[in-house]
């Protein structure tokens, strides 16, 4: 049995770079699997309970999906309709799901200071690995489908490159904090040089800035915080803009929202991509806030990666549940 097995997977901090690359490589090896047709049925008739407090497609997907193609099964539950809803106890959870099954996994997103201490209350419980499908702190399929893409285009070093992560301005709601967060903590570990840029009202949980200023110095990267998206892409070879809200208003989404529109200029449009590297590359963990976050010339250009973005949550998600779930 291979050391990964039953290991809980609730943020990348916890699994070191060593357990990352075997992670990668076997998404890799997946990815052409699938892509040959080659049969992977890994986890023969295996259970994942998968768990949403929040909406989802991508991530709801690719776990459906990456079971099924493993030879397994996905059991969506939505939490209004379970007994949590009724106030059951994430201990009661963790121990009856981890004895019908062989994975847990959880998103819990939308409430600052809930979601990371749910999961970690049912993995405290459980016999069964507990995925973190988006928290408040981190979203760590994303971040590591989001490595694998940027590998995938530049080569395994990625010491020296620079990537944009930046707010950006969206009306629809105030998006969790994970996204940015996981980023800036995840790539610096790679010796990226990472910029945070965001207008003042809209800062990330300060325990994460100091964990990314910590895995810059470990990881012989750069860690940066600028005051605007044209200071963040100048000379980039990664830009992230992405909307999220503001910490202190999550329970008052009007007042964030209302915040959010004095900066509208805040959008990754043609003459933003300037600033970036010719070759740099655009990337959004989506669904992007067309016209407002970012215009369409732009993402559906030749510099947008969206798309094998997302294909490669599918692979980094197989690959996770494989060497979790015992399929490795």
């Amino acid at each position: 049995m291979n050391k990964l097995f039953g290991r809980d997977y609730i943020t990348t901090q916890e699994w070191s770079k060593d357990e990352i690359e075997e992670a990668l490589k076997l998404a890799s090896d997946l990815k052409n699997k699938k892509h040959q047709g080659i049969p992977h049925r890994l986890l023969t008739d295996k259970t994942v309970f998968l768990f949403f407090f929040d909406k989802s497609t991508r991530t709801r997907n690719s776990f459906e999906a990456g079971i099924t193609q493993l030879g397994g099964h996905g059991h969506f539950i939505e939490a209004s309709t379970s007994q949590v809803a009724h106030g059951e106890s994430p201990k009661d959870m963790g121990i009856i799901l981890s004895t019908y099954g062989e994975g847990i996994a959880i998103r819990h997103d939308l409430v600052p200071g809930e979601g990371n201490s749910y999961m970690r209350a049912v993995a405290e419980h459980a016999t069964v690995p507990v995925f973190n499908m988006q928290c408040d702190i981190d979203h760590p399929f994303q971040t590591l489908a989001d490595l694998m893409t940027i590998r995938e285009r530049f080569g395994d070093d990625l010491r020296g490159k620079k990537i944009a992560v930046s707010w950006a301005y969206a009306p629809s709601y105030a998006k969790p904090l994970s996204v940015p967060q996981g980023l800036i903590t995840l790539m610096t570990r790679y010796g990226m040089d990472v910029t945070l840029a965001h207008p003042p009202e809209f800062k990330l949980i300060p325990d994460q800035i100091a964990l990314a200023k910590q895995n810059a110095v470990e990881g012989g990267g750069k860690f940066t915080i600028a005051n605007s998206m044209e200071e963040a892409f100048d000379g980039a070879d990664v830009v992230y803009p992405k909307s999220w809200g503001i910490l202190e208003l999550f329970g008052k989404p009007e007042e964030a929202l209302k915040l959010a529109a004095n900066y509208k200029s805040w959008i990754c449009d043609k003459k933003m991509m300037a600033h970036a590297k010719k070759e740099a590359i655009y990337m959004h963990c989506l669904p992007a806030d067309r016209g407002n976050e970012v215009t369409d010339e732009v993402i559906d250009g030749p510099q947008s990666v969206v798309y094998q973005e997302a294909e490669n949550r599918l692979h980094t998600c197989k690959s996770i549940m494989a060497l979790t779930m015992g399929g490795v």
